[in-house]
């Protein structure tokens, strides 16, 4: 792509955006790359190079929950190292919604960079590593006192209002999407006027419909380094780095 081209797309990018009633994004796996979070799928993903999937299944949780525990804490410190910060894309899309020209995010990432970049309103299709749930009375907590505790040897970590066993409030393997968050989700899609699809390979379903459902009526742009199963739905298919792309945007809106 010539960098006309370039300009062009992205002006009608911020086009779109500028001039809709209701504009959303969603965002994968290459927004949180470039913060300096691993990726977990693709050739040189963490499920491929370094950590067996099956060890993430729910169903080891729920028979081996202190294995799980200690196999999470290891994939934890490789996935979200502590300097770990919002990026330019995640600064660009903050700014959109409280410039008014974004309504929400809809995000696959559960590292909680769109909200310490400032979105407000974000849709976690995956959950949130951030946060813990308890097993048997459903109370959520900050995950990283839990995490401490397993660090010390309490395996796996318990509520401190129950005593049930907790798990992170993240989607493993053998799990569906949240309900709500889906449905809010598709929801978003439906009504979207321009949705815009930042650093997502759309390979996975559910949330690879979202992009088609919006199409149906709505403006679909699309920004990411490879092609996608959904690039033939969009209006706009830009082939970069969601870090640059994305501030353009926001400058042009």
């Amino acid at each position: 792509m010539d960098e006309d081209e370039a300009e062009t797309d992205v002006a009608a990018i911020a086009d779109a955006l500028r001039d809709a009633d209701t504009a959303v994004a969603f965002t994968g796996a290459g927004v949180s790359t470039a913060s300096g979070i691993p990726s977990f799928r693709g050739d040189d993903g963490v499920w491929e190079t370094e950590f067996d999937p099956q060890s993430f299944h729910v169903s080891r949780f729920r028979s081996d929950p202190a294995g799980f525990w200690a196999d999470r804490l290891e994939l934890h410190e490789r996935m979200f190292p502590d300097d770990v910060a919002p990026n330019a894309a995640h600064d660009a899309l903050a700014s959109l919604e409280a410039e008014g020209h974004l309504d929400a995010v809809i995000t696959q990432n559960t590292d909680g960079l769109h909200q310490r970049a400032g979105s407000e309103d974000v849709v976690e299709l995956h959950g949130a590593n951030h946060r813990v749930e308890c097993q048997e009375c459903k109370q959520k907590e900050d995950a990283e006192p839990a995490r401490e505790r397993a660090r010390d040897g309490e395996l796996p970590p318990t509520c401190r209002a129950c005593g049930g066993p907790l798990k992170p409030d993240v989607v493993l393997f053998g799990e569906q999407l949240p309900t709500m968050a889906m449905h809010r989700a598709r929801e978003l899609a439906d009504d979207a006027d321009a949705f815009l699809v930042a650093g997502s390979s759309l390979t996975v379903e559910p949330a690879a419909s979202l992009p088609r459902r919006a199409a149906r009526d709505g403006h679909l742009s699309i920004v990411n380094f490879d092609e996608t199963e959904s690039d033939r739905y969009a209006d706009v298919v830009v082939r970069g780095d969601v870090t640059e792309v994305l501030p353009e945007v926001e400058e042009r809106v």
